[in-house]
Formats: structure tokens, C-alpha cells, sequence
């Protein structure tokens, strides 16, 4: 195995050790991160005198070399190699000669380890806020379309009060609102560079720490070496943040399964988002749905498992902090594709308006707005409140709604009730009445404000790309 430390030891290394100890396998994927950062590394040393312009030039055109081969594939990142640190100097070493055993001056694993993963966490925080911006999008357009199409709300599974499929898709974008902000925060709070803190107490030689931070687009160095090798809150933040999304997209899942059944029959699912069964050929199954649900308690192992790695660390770096680097990339390839799937699965749904505004009007979902309409007759509420109770068990008894029962029945309850009662708890007034903010009936503007939202960011996006 190709190795940057052996001048200590006598003995060769167990196979078993070696085995145990690579990372290549899976931190290949930090190769570009490498690079990147090791050609910023370069650019300062040359910058401050510690390479000669020659020997920088040749170093930089090497690793730019090394890149453009594993982008085209001419290079496979594999090999008997320790990690990926090794590969890269290793290649640049067998390139370029002996100048590339100087690129390392200056520099350790640990702080190279931790700027490559700042840098792909950094990427991936991005790309996973452009995700939630597209899922944004689509839930928005689904309030647009669906402000008039009654439903049942409901708390404890059981129908509550009419809202409408607007206002339900309302929620989610709220969630998802708060994983964007999540995303956006981690970052701002994670962006600063570990390049220059070395081992763990910085180095002798006349490092420029803001160069590399800036070639990097950090926003600057970090404050103390020691913390700079062993910080991973960024990478426990992000996990943190994709579990919660991982929830909210389970959430979801879990309603469009219910909804998807023969009971509810209030989704038809895309058959390019559904599967079929092997034994019962009727069966449309809402798989990509489950999966999504299934697969949150994978990305709530990773957050669990970072944080019990790195409970009884002492400072600084341990080789504990390698296993921070599996569970993350499959935590956010997870999410990223759950993301992707869920907007394609929402974005190609119907839903049967009909049989959601028929389960909208059975269920005595508009008891609240009967009790309502005794209030403003002036019927305290507590009492509107048990003689609706008692209009509700009239109906269970002869197996009829609220919106069909005979205005003696009413009456015979409470003398208030006029014949107004049916238009007072129909769905269309149960829900425009509710004009609170947040509530169904005011929709158009909780609407108003998701679209200048979206907007502020679209412009935003737009000032900092000029």
C-alpha cells in the first residue's frame, strides 16, 4: 500500500491493518476536493517564496494534469493506496518527479482531510438548497391549483374541520421553507478554511491563511488550528438538517400513502411513480412513496452515528473522524434523490377533487362551524358546544350528516337554528370564513407572500451571480 509516513516504522503493516485502516474506497470521492485544494495549497506556497514560481508552475499544471484525467476517465481513481490523499500526491510524485514530494510542505492530512470535506459538504448544501427550491416550486403550484378543492382536515386521523387541498400543501411548503433556511445557515456558519492549521498547531513556515481561504471562497480562516482539524459540527449540522427534511418528506409520503387507498381514493399516482405486485394484478402500489418513508431511518442513523463518533473525542484529530465520511455521502445522496423523486411523484399526481370534497361533507366536519353559527346567535359556546354533540349523535343514530338533517331536528335541540344553518356549514362558508392569517380562507395572500419569497431568492441568486 502506498504510504506518506513509513520513515518511522520497521515492519510492514498487517494485511488486516491496511485493510481496515484505507479510505480509497470511498474517499475517491473527495478527488476533486483534493485537487482543488491542494492547488490552492500550491498557489499560496509559490505566492509566499516557500516553492519557486517553477516549482509551483509544474506542481499546478500536475494535479491540473491528475483532474482532467479522472473527469475523462482516463485516470480510475483505485489502486493500492492509503486514501485519497496518497493517490493524488502519488500520481503528482510519478508525473512530475521530485518537486512533487514539496507540494505537502506546510501541510497535514488533517487539515487536508477537513478542507475537502468543507468543500464537498459546502457543495452539497447547495445542491440540495437548489432541490428544495424546485420542490418549493412545485408545492407552490399545487396551492395555486388547488384553492377551491374541499377536503377533509384532520387531527388523530379523524376528520376535523373542511380545509382545502391549498391550504394542506400550505404546511408542507412551510417545512419545506424551514429545510432551505436550515441549509442556507449551515453553510453560512461552516464556511471558513482548515488549510494552514496543520497537525493541529499551525506550522512554522510563512503560511498566507486569508490566500487559500480566499482561493477557496471561504469566508476566512479558521480561528484556532486545533479546532480547525477536529471541528465535524458542520458535517453533524447537515445530517441534522437532512434527517429533519428526511421527516418532512416522510410526512408527506406517509399522507399520499393513505390517500392512495382504496379507502381514501384521494390520489391517483403516476404509474411512472407507482409499481404493481407479482401475484395480484389489480395492485398499483405507492412504492416510491414507501421508500421515501422507509429511507428516513437511514439518514437518522448517520446523524445518530456522527454524533456517538465524535461524543468522547479528545482535541484534536483522531482517526475516529474518518468514519464521518460513508454515512454522510450516503445521507446526502439519499436526500438528494428522495427530493428529486418526491417533486416528480407531486408533479404528476392527480387528485379526485369529487371524492375529497364528498369526504370533506361526511365525518361532521362542519360540527365546529354549527357550534359557530349558535355563537353568533349568542349562544355561549361551551353550551353550543353539547348541543351540537347532542345533533351529531342524532345523526350517527339515523345515519345521516349535519347538511341533511331536518331543520326540526335543530330546533328541537335549540330554537336559534333558522334555515340559514345550511349555508352557515356548507364547505364553501366553513372555509372562507376562516380569514385568520394562516388559515384556508386566506389562502390568496399566504399564496401572495410563498411567491415574493421565492422571488426574493430568484433575485438574490441573481445579484450574487453579477
Amino acid at each position: 500500500m502506498a504510504q506518506l509516513w513509513g520513515g518511522r516504522f520497521t515492519k510492514q503493516e498487517n494485511e488486516l491493518v491496511n485493510a481496515f485502516n484505507e479510505s480509497l474506497t470511498f474517499d475517491r470521492r473527495l478527488a476533486e476536493q483534493d485537487i482543488v485544494g491542494s492547488l490552492a495549497h500550491a498557489a499560496m506556497l509559490t505566492q509566499q517564496g516557500i516553492l519557486t514560481k517553477e516549482e509551483g508552475e509544474q506542481i499546478m499544471e500536475g494535479l491540473e494534469s491528475i483532474h482532467k484525467d479522472i473527469s475523462d476517465g482516463t485516470l480510475k481513481v483505485a489502486g493500492d493506496y492509503e486514501d485519497i490523499h496518497s493517490f493524488v500526491e502519488s500520481n503528482l510524485i510519478e508525473r512530475i518527479g521530485e518537486t512533487g514530494k514539496k507540494l505537502h510542505t506546510g501541510r497535514s492530512r488533517n487539515d487536508q482531510v477537513a478542507v475537502d470535506m468543507r468543500l464537498y459538504v459546502r457543495n452539497e448544501l447547495d445542491e440540495i438548497s437548489d432541490l428544495l427550491l424546485e420542490l418549493l416550486h412545485t408545492v407552490l403550484s399545487l396551492m395555486e391549483e388547488h384553492q377551491h378543492t374541499y377536503m377533509p382536515g384532520f387531527t388523530h386521523l379523524q376528520k376535523a374541520q373542511p380545509v382545502t387541498l391549498s391550504h394542506h400543501f400550505g404546511a408542507y411548503f412551510e417545512m419545506f421553507r424551514r429545510d432551505y433556511e436550515r441549509m442556507i445557515s449551515i453553510r453560512g456558519r461552516m464556511n471558513v478554511c482548515p488549510l494552514g492549521s496543520g497537525a493541529l498547531a499551525g506550522t512554522t513556515y510563512p503560511l498566507d491563511r486569508q490566500m487559500t481561504a480566499q482561493i477557496l471562497e471561504f469566508d476566512g480562516p479558521c480561528e484556532n488550528s486545533m479546532d480547525g482539524v477536529s471541528d465535524r459540527d458542520y458535517v453533524i449540522e447537515t445530517l441534522d438538517a437532512l434527517a429533519i427534511a428526511m421527516m418532512h418528506l416522510s410526512r408527506l409520503s406517509e399522507e399520499i400513502c393513505i390517500w392512495n387507498s382504496n379507502e381514501y381514493q384521494f390520489i391517483e399516482l403516476d404509474d411512472a411513480y407507482a409499481t404493481g405486485s407479482s401475484i395480484m394484478p389489480q395492485k398499483k402500489n405507492p412504492d416510491i412513496a414507501e421508500l421515501i418513508r422507509g429511507k428516513t431511518g437511514r439518514v437518522y442513523g448517520a446523524l445518530v452515528q456522527m454524533l456517538t463518533t465524535m461524543k468522547g473525542l479528545p482535541l484534536a484529530y483522531d482517526k475516529d473522524m474518518q468514519e464521518d465520511k460513508e454515512m454522510t455521502f450516503d445521507a446526502v445522496d439519499t436526500v438528494k434523490n428522495c427530493l428529486t423523486l418526491m417533486k416528480g411523484m407531486l408533479s404528476t399526481s392527480r387528485f379526485n377533487e369529487e371524492r375529497m370534497k364528498k369526504s370533506a361533507q361526511q365525518g361532521f366536519a362542519n360540527a365546529t362551524d354549527a357550534a359557530d353559527y349558535l355563537v353568533r346567535k349568542g349562544v355561549p359556546f361551551r353550551d353550543a358546544h353539547g348541543m351540537i354533540g347532542q345533533l351529531v349523535l342524532r345523526c350517527i343514530e339515523k345515519n345521516t350528516s349535519l347538511d341533511e338533517l331536518p331543520l326540526s331536528e335543530y330546533r328541537a335541540v335549540c330554537p336559534a337554528f333558522d334555515k340559514d344553518v345550511y349555508e352557515a356549514i356548507s364547505l364553501s362558508a366553513c372555509v372562507s370564513r376562516r380569514l385568520t392569517k394562516g388559515a384556508p380562507g386566506a389562502m390568496a395572500e399566504e399564496i401572495a407572500g410563498a411567491k415574493a419569497y421565492l422571488r426574493m431568492i430568484e433575485d438574490l441568486d441573481k445579484s450574487e451571480e453579477r
